[in-house]
C-alpha cells in the first residue's frame, strides 16, 4: 500500500467509523427488536399499575410468563446477530461511492509493471480513484422494521409506555415486591404497612378521581354513587377501615387487602393504624330531572303539531318522553263516540335531544304529526318525563290540550276521516261505519268527483262489510289506512302525491348531504329530486289555472317561477361540487320551506315561466300519459259494466260477458259505444292519444338528442305508440281485455320514457346553467336583486325586479343584515362550518 492509499484512507476514517457504528445499530434493532417490545409492553402494564388488579396467581403466571418471552427474545436476538466488521463498512461505503475507488485504492497492478508507460497510466488511474475517494460520506443505517414488523407491534407498546407515564406512575413496579417475600417486600415490611386509595365519581358528573393519599383537606365533598377503592399492603390486620359511608349489612372483614364500594350516605372514613388517616365525606345529592311544558300545543302545517319543553337537571339527562293520552271525560259522547273506547292506547313519543352542547338546563320543541293517530283532534292530556345519567325519572303534571291533525275541508273527505276515527276507536263501530259508507257511496253524482276515490271506498267498504261482526285488528288497520289514503286523494287529488315525493326526494337528499355522501349518490338524488319538482310544478301549475285569479291572489304563497326554482337547483348542486355542504344544507333547507308554501307565476317571455320547449314538451308527454290513464280508468268501468248483473249496483254484478252496458247502444260495442269524452268512442280517443304521441316525437322538441339518456327514452316512447295502436285495434275488435292489456304496456312504456327524457333535460339544464353562471361572472351589470333592494337587471330571480327599497331603508336593512350575521357567527351552539360561512361573509363586508 503507497503513500497516496495510506493518505486516502486517513482521510476518510470518520466517515469509516460512522459507517460501521451504522451496522452496529442497524443490526442490533434488528435482532433484538423483539425483546426490546416486549420489554416496554411490560414497562407500560406495571406502570398503569395491571399488578394491582389482578390475583396473585394471575400476576405469578404473568411474570413468568414475561420472562420466558424475554429469554426466548434474547436468545433469538443473539442468534440472529452478527458483528459488523471493518471491511463490511469499508464495502458499504465504497458502494456509495461512483467506481469504488476505495477498492481500487488496494489493487495492484496485474500486468506492465516494468513498462513505464503501464505505470504512468496505473498511476494516473490511482490518483483518479484518490480523489474520488475524498468525497466520501457517513452511510445511513437501515433502520426500518417493517418487513419484520407488519402490525406495528413496536409502535403499540411504544405508544403504552407514554400513556402510562402521563396517566400512570413507574412508582407501581415498587408493588411487585409483595411477589419475594424474602426480597423487596421484606424492605416494605421492615419500613412498615402501607396503603393506597382512590375515590371515584361516576363518570357522567366529569369530576376527576381523587387520588387519598394527595388529599390534606380533613373533609371531603364528593357526588354521591361515589366509588371508593383501597389497597393495604403489609402484614394482614395491621391496617384496618372504619367506615360509615356505604351502608352495608354484609361487608367484608375491615382488614382485607381490597375494599372496593359504593358511597350512598355522608359519615367517616379511617384507615386505622401505622400511617392511618381520617376525612369527614359529605355527598352531595344528585337529584331527580325536572320537566314541564312551555306554553300551549300549537298547530303547524301539514296537520304537525309543535310543543315546547324545559328540562333541568344538575347533570344532564339521557333521555325524554312526552305520553300522549286521551282525556275521555273531556270527549263528546256522541255519535260512533258515545261507545267506550276499546282500542285508544296512549302514543310515546321520543323528546329530541341537543346533539351538542349542555343537557343540564335547555329549552326543547317536540314537532311531530299524530294526524292518522285516533287522538288527532280529540282532548288529551300530555304527561312529560326525562331520565338523568343515573337512571333517575323526573315527570311533569300532566297538561289538558286538543291535539291538533290534519284539518280536511272536503266534506266527503272529513266524513271518511270521522269515520276512520270511529272504527279505531272501537272495533264495535264497524257495523254503523259501513252504514254510513254505503249511504255516502250510494248516490255518489254530485257529490264524489274522484272516480278513482269512489271505487277504491267501494272496495274498502265491501272489505269491512265482509268481517264487521268479528274484524280484526288487522283488517281494521288496513281499512283504516285505506279510507285515510282516499280522504287525501278526495282532499288533494293527484297533487298530494306529486308532493309526496317530492318531499321524500328532498329529506333523501338531506340525508345524503349530512352524512357525506359520494359525488355520484349526490347526483342521483339531485337527479330524483329535479324529476319529482317537474312533476309537482306541472300539477300545481294546472291546479292555478284551473282557479280564479281571486283565488289565485288569494292564496298568499311565495311566488316563483320554474326557471328561479331550477337557478336555485343549479347553486345547490355547485354548493355540493364544491364541498360547501353547510351551505348547501342550509340552501336545501329553503328550497323545501319555499316549496311547502309556493304557487306558480304564469309569465310570459323568453323561456321563463312553464319553461323551455324541452319542458314544454315533457308537459306535454305528462298529459298524455295521464290522458291514457283515463281512458284506461274508462275502458275497465266500461269492463265492469259489462259484467253487472240486471238489478245489481255498479260493481256488485256477477261475471257475465258481452251484456250491454249503461250509456251503450244496443249492439253492445264497448270499444265503439258512448261514454267517452265530447262523445268520443275509447278507440277514437285512443287513436287521438297516438296522435298526439306521434307529433310529439316528430316535432323535434323532446330533449336528450344525441345523449344516451335521451335515446333511451326516445326508444321507450316508440314502445308506447306500438301499445297505444295495438290497444286502438283491440277496442274496435271489442276485445276490452285485451286492449286494458296493451294500455298497461304503454303506461309502463310513457313512464319509462318521461323517466330518461327528465334525466336528460336535468342534464342540460345543468350544462346550461355553467354556461350561464359564467356569462354572468364575466358581466360587469350581473342580473337580479340584493338582499338591500337593488337592482341588478333582468334575471331569473325569485321575487319582483322592481327596486322596492328606499336608499334610507337599504341602509337599515344593511344593518339588521349585518347585526343578524353577526349574531349567529357568535352562537355556538351553530355548526362550526356555519360559523365560518358567516365570519368569512363579515370579512367581505
Amino acid at each position: 500500500m503507497d503513500e497516496r492509499t495510506k493518505a486516502t484512507l486517513k482521510r476518510i476514517e470518520t466517515p469509516l467509523r460512522l459507517t460501521l457504528a451504522g451496522l452496529w445499530a442497524e443490526r442490533l434493532v434488528r435482532a433484538f427488536w423483539p425483546l426490546w417490545t416486549l420489554a416496554i409492553a411490560v414497562l407500560a402494564a406495571l406502570s398503569f399499575g395491571l399488578q394491582d388488579h389482578l390475583p396473585l396467581e394471575a400476576l405469578w403466571f404473568g411474570a413468568v410468563s414475561s420472562l420466558a418471552g424475554l429469554l426466548w427474545a434474547g436468545v433469538q436476538g443473539l442468534r440472529a446477530f452478527r458483528k459488523p466488521s471493518r471491511v463490511e463498512a469499508m464495502a458499504r461505503l465504497d458502494s456509495r461511492l461512483p467506481g469504488q475507488p476505495l477498492a481500487a485504492l488496494q489493487d495492484t497492478q496485474a500486468i506492465g509493471a516494468g513498462d513505464p508507460a503501464s505505470q504512468a497510466v496505473w498511476a494516473a488511474h490511482l490518483a483518479r480513484m484518490a480523489e474520488r475517494a475524498k468525497g466520501a460520506k457517513p452511510v445511513q443505517p437501515d433502520l426500518k422494521l417493517a418487513a419484520r414488523d407488519p402490525f406495528a407491534l413496536r409502535y403499540v407498546a411504544l405508544t403504552g409506555l407514554v400513556m402510562a407515564l402521563i396517566f400512570g406512575s413507574v412508582w407501581r413496579l415498587s408493588s411487585l415486591s409483595a411477589l419475594a417475600p424474602g426480597g423487596a417486600g421484606g424492605d416494605v415490611l421492615a419500613e412498615g404497612p402501607t396503603w393506597e386509595g382512590w375515590l371515584k365519581p361516576p363518570a357522567y358528573t366529569g369530576k376527576p378521581t381523587l387520588y387519598l393519599a394527595d388529599q390534606t383537606a380533613e373533609s371531603l365533598t364528593v357526588p354521591v354513587g361515589t366509588k371508593l377503592q383501597l389497597r393495604f399492603y403489609g402484614t394482614p390486620g395491621d391496617l384496618i377501615l372504619s367506615e360509615t359511608l356505604s351502608g352495608r349489612v354484609d361487608a367484608p372483614p375491615a382488614s382485607d387487602p381490597v375494599q372496593e364500594f359504593a358511597l350512598v350516605q355522608s359519615g367517616r372514613l379511617a384507615i386505622e393504624g401505622p400511617g392511618g388517616r381520617e376525612w369527614a365525606v359529605t355527598l352531595t345529592p344528585d337529584t331527580p330531572p325536572q320537566i314541564a311544558a312551555e306554553g300551549a300545543i300549537a298547530r303547524e302545517k301539514g296537520g304537525r303539531f309543535s310543543q315546547d319543553f324545559k328540562v333541568t337537571d344538575d347533570f344532564g339527562i339521557t333521555k325524554g318522553q312526552v305520553t300522549i293520552a286521551l282525556d275521555l271525560d273531556k270527549v263528546d259522547r256522541r255519535f260512533g263516540l258515545a261507545a267506550d273506547p276499546a282500542d285508544v292506547a296512549p302514543v310515546v313519543l321520543d323528546l329530541p335531544m341537543p346533539r351538542k352542547g349542555d343537557r343540564r338546563e335547555f329549552l326543547g320543541t317536540l314537532v311531530d304529526d299524530l294526524s292518522q293517530s285516533v287522538l288527532a283532534n280529540l282532548p288529551v292530556t300530555l304527561t312529560f318525563a326525562a331520565v338523568d345519567a343515573a337512571g333517575q325519572e323526573g315527570a311533569s303534571a300532566p297538561i289538558a290540550a286538543v291535539l291538533p291533525g290534519k284539518r280536511f275541508f272536503d266534506p266527503v273527505a272529513s266524513a271518511l276521516i270521522e269515520m276512520r276515527r270511529d272504527l279505531m276507536w272501537t272495533r264495535a263501530n264497524a257495523p254503523r261505519t259501513v252504514q254510513v259508507l254505503r249511504a255516502i257511496t250510494h248516490a255518489p253524482e254530485g257529490v264524489i268527483t274522484n272516480e278513482k276515490a269512489w271505487l277504491r271506498l267501494r272496495v274498502a267498504m265491501r272489505r269491512l262489510e265482509a268481517e264487521a261482526a268479528s274484524l280484526s285488528l288487522e283488517l281494521r288497520d288496513e281499512v283504516a289506512e285505506e279510507l285515510w289514503q282516499i280522504a287525501l286523494l278526495m282532499e288533494e287529488g293527484d297533487l298530494n302525491d306529486a308532493k309526496e315525493r317530492l318531499r321524500r326526494a328532498q329529506d333523501r337528499l338531506a340525508e345524503a348531504i349530512k352524512r357525506g355522501a359520494s359525488p355520484e349518490e349526490i347526483q342521483e338524488l339531485m337527479d330524483e329530486m329535479r324529476q319529482a319538482m317537474d312533476d309537482y310544478m306541472d300539477l300545481l301549475a294546472e291546479n292555478m289555472e284551473e282557479r280564479s285569479p281571486e283565488e289565485q291572489s288569494a292564496d298568499g304563497g311565495a311566488t316563483m317561477s320554474e326557471d328561479q326554482l331550477q337557478e336555485m337547483l343549479d347553486r345547490l348542486q355547485k354548493l355540493m361540487e364544491e364541498g360547501r355542504t353547510a351551505e348547501a344544507a342550509e340552501l336545501l333547507a329553503q328550497i323545501q320551506e319555499m316549496m311547502e308554501n309556493m304557487r306558480m307565476v304564469q309569465q310570459d317571455g323568453q323561456g321563463q315561466g312553464r319553461g323551455s320547449r324541452g319542458q314544454q314538451a315533457m308537459r306535454e308527454l305528462g298529459e298524455t300519459m295521464r290522458g291514457q290513464q283515463g281512458l284506461s280508468d274508462d275502458a275497465f268501468r266500461d269492463l265492469q259494466r259489462g259484467r253487472r248483473g240486471e238489478g245489481q249496483e255498479p260493481g256488485e254484478g256477477q261475471p257475465g260477458e258481452g251484456q250491454p252496458g249503461e250509456g251503450q247502444s244496443g249492439e253492445g260495442q264497448p270499444g265503439e259505444g258512448e261514454g267517452g269524452q265530447d262523445g268520443q268512442s275509447l278507440a277514437e280517443r285512443q287513436e287521438d292519444l297516438r296522435r298526439q304521441l306521434e307529433r310529439l316525437e316528430r316535432e323535434g322538441d323532446l330533449p336528450g338528442a344525441g345523449n344516451e339518456r335521451g335515446e333511451a327514452g326516445r326508444q321507450r316512447l316508440e314502445e308506447a305508440r306500438r301499445a297505444m295502436r295495438e290497444a286502438e285495434e283491440a277496442l274496435r275488435n271489442r276485445d276490452l281485455r285485451g286492449a286494458l292489456d296493451r294500455q298497461a304496456e304503454a303506461l309502463e312504456a310513457l313512464r319509462q320514457g318521461i323517466r330518461d327524457l327528465g334525466e336528460a333535460l336535468a342534464q342540460e339544464n345543468r350544462q346550461e346553467g355553467e354556461a350561464q353562471a359564467g356569462r354572468q361572472a364575466n358581466s360587469d351589470d350581473p342580473a337580479g336583486r340584493d338582499p338591500l333592494g337593488r337592482q341588478q337587471g333582468n334575471s331569473l330571480r325569485i321575487g319582483s325586479d322592481n327596486n322596492l327599497l328606499s336608499d334610507e331603508e337599504v341602509y337599515r336593512r344593511a344593518e339588521e343584515l349585518l347585526e343578524e350575521i353577526r349574531r349567529r357567527s357568535g352562537d355556538l351552539t351553530r355548526p362550526e362550518g356555519e360559523r365560518d360561512y358567516l365570519k368569512r361573509l363579515l370579512d367581505l363586508f
